[in-house]
């Protein structure tokens, strides 16, 4: 049962990682298109480009990653918490290193993106989805086979 549950972990972090990494496409492609297309300062490319991946990912993840049945409003008000405390940090060291410090902008938003794969797992799978991991009908259907 062990190994069962290690095997189905290690697909769930699979998963994760490839829907995040999807995500982190739309992410940087709208970001840089909000680079090349305007004159703004690193911030607000970078918040767009968050907030449209954050809702693709917490979509994708939500359903086929964690197959949960949770309470979707409730979900999301914990995620928005997770990124209440992510977004000001990244967007504020973000800025100060793009803007002060003169590092390349695509750098900076690489390191956010990895910063936010890792801790964001962590938070989904511990604290979001705690309790309701495969309980939708994805994973009853898989269940009852």
């Amino acid at each position: 049962m062990a190994e069962e549950n290690r095997g189905k972990e290690f697909l769930r972090v699979i998963k994760f990682i490839g829907f995040s990494i999807s995500a982190g496409v739309i992410e940087i492609l709208s970001f840089t298109l909000l680079d090349k297309l305007t004159g703004w300062h690193y911030w607000p490319k970078y918040l767009i480009a968050l907030v449209l991946s954050v809702l693709w990912n917490f979509t994708l993840n939500r359903k086929f990653t964690f197959q949960s049945a949770n309470n979707v409003p409730k979900a999301m008000a914990l995620v928005a918490l997770f990124y209440l405390v992510f977004t000001p940090t990244t967007t504020i060291l973000g800025n100060f290193l793009a803007e002060d410090l003169h590092w390349n902008e695509y750098l900076v938003t690489g390191i956010n993106m990895a910063l936010n794969l890792s801790t964001e797992y962590l938070y989904d799978r511990f604290v979001v989805f705690r309790g309701t991991i495969d309980t939708n009908k994805r994973a009853e259907n898989k269940n009852s086979i």
